[in-house]
Formats: structure tokens, C-alpha cells, sequence
């Protein structure tokens, strides 16, 4: 059978399907998603065209559909993408209802597929407009998809310092065996048709603001209309007698990772900082390396964002697979021999035997290029933006990991949340009102980290939470913790428990506020204050 034909194939009786049920069915040996909302019906792609995941097992609220793995959402009636990390819409197809049968009818090619890319325009010469992104990451390529998307015909660049395509970062740690090009997120024949130009190893020096140019590494300048700011963040560097040694390493490209993964292997790994990236090379390595230790300042892991209870799960789940932890320990000094890295030594006087270090004891973002000018940045050298991304500066932007924005979760409050989806929606609203279409920010954050086959996500925002309720078994590692904050709640994370956070972070996306009390009458097995509207 061609890839252009067509198919028309019953699938079910109508009667069969409930009104709000997800339903996967097969056309022509594809699966589909069959979707019915009160008497009309919706096929789509049935795989978040993410990672996969099974859209059956989502989420849905009203005509929108929430992906159980890591968020995404998508329109049932369109089958548009409402909601990152994933990039692309999912296939719809058509749906008729004859006698009581409920027949699909899709082309080959897009049963294949199972996504949808969208419609953009291309550069007119006569558009004079310049956008220049600033940073290669997903911020800057979701502004520049965004903005093509929605019509714009001037010129589009991208400028990075890194030298590869957009990637996806969140794999440097995940799966550290990767090639670069494993991780790329677009092809660099996908930017070139939407005439999105990608300058790579184009690091900014400067930017002046009053003549709307910005000055490069390299010597070069480029003028623009518009600014996006997206340039990151960087890894703090360790600071302690040593730390000069080779065999050192910080964990930011596809080239870090791979040097990690070969200098490991067999060899004694030493990670200072328990957070998602130390937690997630030591989950990755623990059965490559000779041992691995981690050293942690804090009692338990991730502490600062999901707690003792769920920090203390991840913990005995490394130990399990032979990690070691030093907990409430510091790093005092590095030794070697030859140059190389040899021993750790902590405050206790405890030595390590090392022979490679993987710090990753945070980050800082990367706007030192900015000091000096009238731009507004927090304490931490965030850039300061509004619900549009408008920073303090006209026409120009800021998104991703080096922006601090309000946090509906936190009343407003500006933060600097470092997830991927976050930094996604951050470059499409930025696009829109590059635009002249005001359009806010109005996203939950949701972020996982995944070590030994096993993801815990989360979604919400728990700074300064004060206390949590545990469903589930922390024991059996099946839970659902709500974070509280003055008797509501702010976050959820689980684990083994899909699609508890997915459902919280709609529920919270909508406004509606979950009290301390409902988080403790509920049963993850059945939540019906949280049903679908």
C-alpha cells in the first residue's frame, strides 16, 4: 500500500465509548487515539510525539489533552500542541459515525508518522525585520519556530556558542552514551526550510541597547529589531586546593558527557552535589564505574526542591545499585598525582579515592556579558522579565535558565526555574509579542529526573513549602506528595503513580486552588475532586 493512500477502518461501536474516555484503537495496524467528548469524537496521533509516551494514559480536561509522562498538552479538536516539552502537534484524522459504528479515516503517511509539524512561513526579502535569539537551546528555537509559525517573514538568527544544532539537554545526564546528533531536536535541513539561520560558536560579548546591536567573540556585530535573550546558564565551578586537576569534570555539553562516560568506566567516580544532575550520572554510572561516591552538603538528595521524604527514596535507590553517599560532607581538597586527580578529601578528613570528579553543585546564569548595561538582573544575574518576557530594556526578551520571571504559584514573586518546558513556553509567548499579539505566560512548571529506569516528576512551583502529605508508600516506592503552602497546595511529585502529577498540574494550570485537606482525603487510585471537567 502506497504512503498517500487512505484508509477508512471501523473501530468501535459507539455506545462502547464513554463520554470523556481515551481510547486506543488500530487503523490499518497503527494505533490511534480515539477521544469522545459528550457525542462528538476525535481520532489523533496516540503517542506524545515527546518520547512516546501513551496518550490513553493522559489526561483530559474539557478539549484538552495532558500527556501522563511529562506534560505536554495538546487540543483533541486540532490535535495543536498547547503545552511543551514536546515541539510538534499530533495527526488528526477524520471521524464518522454510520449506524452506530464509529469509523477513522487517515492517510497512510500520517499514521507513520503519528505527529504533525505546523505550517510556517518563510523569509520575504522585503521584510527588512531582524530577530536576533541569543542562545541555541530550546528557548531560543521555540521562539524562532514561533515566530515563523505565526507569520513573521523577516530574518530569523540564532547565535550560540555551542557548536551543535538545538539539542535536548536533559539527555547529557539521562543517557550519557549518546552521539550528539542523537540528542538533536531539529535538523539542520528543518531550520534551513523555515529560513532560520544558526550561527554556531557566535558567542555575545556585548550588547548595546541604544543602538540595538549586539557584538560577538569573534569580532562581528549584528543589528536587531528584536532580542531574544536566551544564552542559559553555566555550571558553578568548584573552588577548593585541587580543583585544576585533570580529569575534573563539569557536565555541560554532549562532549562533557561523553568524556564522562569514558573516563568512568571501571575507574573510581567521585560526584560532588547531589542535585538532578549528580543524582542522575550517578544513577547512569552505577553499574559502569568501578564505584561511585556522591558528596552532599545537605542530609539527603534534591533536598531543596523535593525534600527528605522523596530525596531519601532516590537515595536507598542508588544505594541499592552500589552508590555511596556522603552526606553532610564537603569537599575540601582534591589530590593527585602526574596531574591527575587522585583522592577527595572532605572536611571529616575522609579520602575518596578518585579517579575522576564530576561536580555539578549548581548552576549560575549566564549573563555576565550583560554587566554594565541599564538591563535589570536579581542578585543571582537572572535578567528580570514580565509575563510577556519583556525585560527592563524595549524590544528585547529574555527566556530560559537565565531569566527570573513571576511565578503565579509564588503570588508573582520573580524566580529563576531551570526546567526545559519552562524555558519552551518562555520563547513561544516571547515570540508572540515580539509579535505585537500580547499574549502572558500562563504555564505550570513540570519538570522529572529519571535514575535507574524509574522517573519521579513534578509539577508546581514548592519554594518555601511547609509541609507535605504522603499518599501512597514511600516504602513500597508508589507515593504522590502534595507540597503545602498557607493550607493549599503549591507542587506534587510521585513516583510509580502516572498520571497523578500530569492530572495536579492541570488542575493547577486552571486556576483552581487544591487544599491541604483534599490533599488528604484523596486516594491516588481515585481522586474525584480532581476528575476531568
Amino acid at each position: 500500500m502506497d504512503s498517500e493512500d487512505t484508509v477508512t477502518a471501523e473501530v468501535c461501536d459507539e455506545d462502547d465509548v464513554r463520554d470523556g474516555e481515551l481510547r486506543e484503537v488500530t487503523v490499518a495496524g497503527y494505533p490511534v487515539l480515539l477521544v469522545r467528548s459528550r457525542t462528538q469524537f476525535s481520532a489523533l496521533g496516540s503517542r506524545c510525539p515527546h518520547y512516546g509516551a501513551p496518550l490513553s494514559r493522559g489526561v483530559l480536561r474539557g478539549n484538552r489533552l495532558r500527556c501522563p509522562w511529562h506534560g505536554s498538552c495538546f487540543d483533541v479538536r486540532t490535535g495543536d500542541i498547547e503545552e511543551y516539552p514536546a515541539l510538534d502537534c499530533l495527526p488528526r484524522f477524520q471521524v464518522t459515525v454510520k449506524d452506530g459504528k464509529v469509523f477513522v479515516t487517515a492517510r497512510i503517511k500520517d499514521l507513520k508518522s503519528g505527529v504533525r509539524v505546523k505550517e510556517s512561513s518563510r523569509r520575504c526579502l522585503l521584510n527588512l525585520e531582524t530577530v536576533l535569539l541569543l542562545g541555541g537551546g530550546v528557548a531560543a528555537l521555540v521562539c524562532a519556530e514561533t515566530l515563523r509559525q505565526e507569520g513573521f517573514t523577516g530574518r530569523i538568527i540564532m547565535a550560540t556558542r555551542e557548536k551543535h544544532l538545538p539539542y535536548d539537554k536533559s539527555k547529557l545526564s539521562k543517557e550519557m552514551n549518546l552521539k550528539p546528533e542523537d540528542m538533536y531536536l531539529r535538523t539542520a535541513e528543518f531550520l534551513d526550510a523555515r529560513c532560520i539561520e544558526h550561527w554556531t560558536q557566535r558567542e555575545a560579548m556585548s550588547v548595546d541597547f541604544q543602538r540595538r546591536r549586539v557584538r560577538f567573540q569573534n569580532g562581528s556585530s549584528q543589528r536587531y529589531d528584536h532580542l531574544l535573550i536566551a544564552t542559559g546558564s553555566h555550571p558553578i565551578p568548584l573552588e577548593v586546593p585541587g580543583a585544576d586537576l585533570q580529569n575534573i569534570c563539569l557536565l555541560q555539553t554532549p562532549e562533557d558527557s561523553r568524556k564522562i562516560l569514558e573516563l568512568s568506566a571501571g575507574r573510581n567516580l567521585v560526584i560532588i552535589g547531589a542535585s538532578f544532575i549528580g543524582m542522575e550520572v550517578a544513577a547512569f554510572l552505577s553499574d559502569k564505574a568501578a564505584a561511585v561516591s556522591v558528596v552532599e552538603k545537605k542530609e539527603f538528595p534534591f533536598q531543596n526542591v523535593l525534600g527528605p521524604q522523596v530525596g531519601g527514596v532516590a537515595m536507598k535507590m542508588l544505594q541499592e545499585a552500589g552508590v555511596t553517599f556522603h552526606m553532610k560532607a564537603e569537599v575540601s581538597e582534591l589530590k593527585g598525582k602526574d596531574g591527575k586527580v587522585t583522592e577527595a578529601v572532605l572536611d571529616s578528613g575522609t579520602k575518596i579515592p578518585a579517579d575522576v570528579v564530576v561536580v555539578g553543585i549548581g548552576v549560575s546564569p549566564s549573563s555576565a556579558f550583560l554587566k554594565g548595561t541599564s538591563i535589570a538582573r536579581d542578585s543571582s544575574g537572572a535578567i528580570l522579565v514580565d509575563l510577556r518576557m519583556r525585560t527592563s530594556v524595549p524590544n528585547v526578551y529574555a527566556a530560559g535558565d537565565v531569566a527570573a520571571f513571576p511565578v503565579a504559584l509564588l503570588h508573582g514573586q520573580h524566580s529563576n526555574i531551570q526546567h526545559q518546558q519552562v524555558a519552551e513556553a518562555h520563547g513561544h509567548v516571547a515570540a508572540f509579542n515580539m509579535l505585537k499579539e500580547p499574549k502572558e505566560l500562563r504555564t505550570v512548571p513540570f519538570f522529572w529526573t529519571t535514575m535507574l529506569g524509574k522517573s519521579i516528576r513534578y509539577a508546581g512551583c514548592g519554594k518555601g513549602y511547609t509541609e507535605t502529605v504522603v499518599k501512597g508508600s514511600l516504602e513500597h516506592r508508589r507515593f504522590l506528595v502534595f507540597y503545602i503552602k498557607d493550607g493549599y497546595v503549591v507542587a506534587a511529585a510521585s513516583l510509580n503513580c502516572d498520571p497523578m502529577v500530569p492530572l495536579i498540574a492541570e488542575v493547577l494550570c486552571s486556576g483552581k486552588q487544591i487544599s491541604k485537606d483534599e490533599a488528604e482525603a484523596c486516594d491516588i487510585n481515585s481522586i474525584p475532586w480532581l476528575a476531568p471537567t
